[in-house]
């Protein structure tokens, strides 16, 4: 059941992806394709689902925002994605702005994607950190991000399976 419904979540997020990304295309050259009502409804079904399914998988998963971090950075990027979408579609009084915000949209999109797909709250940027701080840490040790400090910091391996190069909440390859 949680495969079906992750598979469910992740083809309502490649859809919400590119009607959002037509829907700025459109916005771009003054459509007025962008104004027919389907286009207006169609985004709200699919976020609803997409919506739904997330609630769910974190539901079967047991990761609810505030306990586990990254589930709490993508909420919060979801709520970025969604004022930014709305300036870029709607609010935003210029056209120049709305592309920015079109443009912010996709990047915080991208950012929540990586954030998802690594489960941790730096998404993308955690591996910028990574690759600075993996080459001062001294042998032996690995490097562990600082839940909260906002710096990564040198601890012992703790590897509780022999061989691998990963352990359960970390970001180090050894």
């Amino acid at each position: 059941m949680y495969t079906a419904v992750k598979y469910v979540h992740v083809i309502s997020v490649v859809l919400s992806l590119s009607g959002f990304f037509l829907r700025g295309l459109l916005m771009m050259r003054d459509s007025p394709l962008l104004r027919q009502r389907w286009i207006r409804v169609l985004p709200h079904f699919n976020d609803t689902v997409l919506l739904v399914a997330a609630l769910s998988l974190a539901w079967m998963s047991g990761q609810y925002p505030f306990v586990a971090d990254w589930v709490t950075a993508k909420i919060f990027g979801v709520i970025a994605y969604i004022i930014l979408g709305a300036l870029a579609l709607r609010d935003a009084s210029t056209r120049r702005m709305r592309i920015a915000c079109w443009v912010a949209a996709l990047a915080v999109f991208a950012w929540i994607s990586s954030v998802a797909l690594t489960r941790d709250p730096a998404g993308i940027f955690a591996r910028l950190a990574w690759r600075s701080d993996r080459q001062a840490a001294p042998a032996g040790l690995s490097v562990v991000a600082g839940r909260g400090s906002g710096h990564a910091s040198a601890a012992p391996r703790s590897n509780p399976l022999p061989g691998s190069a990963r352990t359960p909440g970390s970001r180090f390859r050894a």
